[in-house]
């Protein structure tokens, strides 16, 4: 009750807040390519129910919403506005919308889109989809330059799937047995003093 609560207030307050800076994000994104300033993608949430999440579009848009699920840096499909707005971890703002409806939490796993979810042990799948999924955890600090990293290898798609994607469970998994908001306010902390220095 108190991390739902803590997530409807912060959710609310920091819609508010970044009223201005989301009103000028949208008018870049729309300045600098055609398509929508929201890209919406489904993922699984809680219990395996799927959702679609928000984001601020960072790619050329594509109807049909073709091309890998990954995204590795220097990616041709990102564009100029896209670039800065990854850079920062911008695009993950819009994010707090669906927080605030309640398909995700500020902390909590990763939501991932049916493809990989599938891939999931199924003791882990089970323990990690017990809890909401967050905009920030331990395993999006373990790896936050994921796409960089992932750029370095000659298959990026498999050492997704065989190296991080395993981590990434593990960590999940450790944090969905003992959720908190004690926990929460530690890896909220982390993840901003994270994105107050990165360049």
């Amino acid at each position: 009750m108190a991390k739902r609560l803590f997530d409807l207030l912060t959710s609310m307050i920091g819609l508010l807040l970044l009223a201005p800076l989301f009103a000028l994000i949208a008018i870049a994104i729309k300045a600098d390519s055609r398509g929508p300033v929201f890209y919406r993608q489904q993922r699984v949430g809680r219990r395996g129910v799927p959702f679609r999440i928000h984001k601020f579009r960072t790619m050329v848009h594509d109807e049909r919403d073709a091309g890998p699920q990954i995204t590795v840096g220097g990616d041709a499909r990102i564009t100029r506005v896209g670039a800065v707005l990854r850079r920062h971890k911008l695009d993950e703002l819009p994010q707090l919308i669906d927080v605030l409806q309640g398909t995700m939490s500020l902390v909590g796993p990763r939501p991932e889109v049916p493809r990989y979810v599938a891939l999931y042990p199924p003791d882990l799948r089970d323990r990690v989809l017990s809890v909401r999924p967050g905009i920030t955890d331990a395993a999006s600090i373990a790896f936050r330059d994921e796409s960089e990293l992932l750029a370095c290898v000659a298959d990026p798609e498999s050492e997704y799937v065989q190296v991080v994607l395993p981590r990434k469970l593990a960590l999940a998994a450790s944090y969905a047995d003992a959720p908190s908001l004690a926990q929460d306010l530690r890896i909220l902390w982390r993840t901003l003093r994270l994105l107050m220095t990165a360049h």
